[in-house]
């Protein structure tokens, strides 16, 4: 399997819907009392703006949408931090039957890409803490913990 990374389309649309309702519905078993199911966890206009943006990408391999990763850019300025940008990745997800391919690995190598022909600082996450095999990958692909969330029900 050959795939590689571009920028998404329009076409891609039902494609990125799949796989992101794949993604939620692993967090709606993890915390039913947070997450509920949404198969459509982007609606089409929002999705249209972000491929304007050119803030959306997919991973493709065999002319199938396999992956999708969506980032914001963030600039990070006030009197308590170091004046930063930043890649943030909202969201990144590959189809259950295409993980543990690289596929991952392709959106990092993208993502750092990115970082550097723009000249931003780092590239950040969230992972659910329930999800310890992307938790893993990160780390493995140089990822560090920065922060923790926490809450009290």
């Amino acid at each position: 399997m050959k795939a590689f990374v571009r920028n998404a389309e329009m076409k891609d649309y039902e494609a990125v819907v799949n796989i992101m309702a794949q993604v939620q519905e692993m967090h709606v078993k993890w915390r039913p009392d947070i997450y509920k199911t949404n198969e459509k966890m982007i609606p089409a206009d929002k999705f249209a703006g972000l491929l304007k943006e050119g803030t959306f990408f997919v991973a493709e391999a065999d002319g199938i949408v396999v992956g999708i990763m969506g980032i914001a850019l963030r600039h990070i300025e006030n009197p308590s931090h170091v004046t930063r940008n930043v890649i943030f990745i909202d969201s990144m997800a590959v189809d259950e039957k295409y993980r543990g391919r690289g596929i991952g690995h392709l959106f990092f190598e993208k993502s750092k890409q990115i970082k550097e022909e723009r000249h931003y600082d780092a590239v950040e996450l969230q992972v659910n803490a329930k999800n310890k095999a992307a938790y893993e990958m990160y780390v493995k692909c140089g990822f560090r913990e920065k922060s923790i969330n926490m809450e009290l029900i």
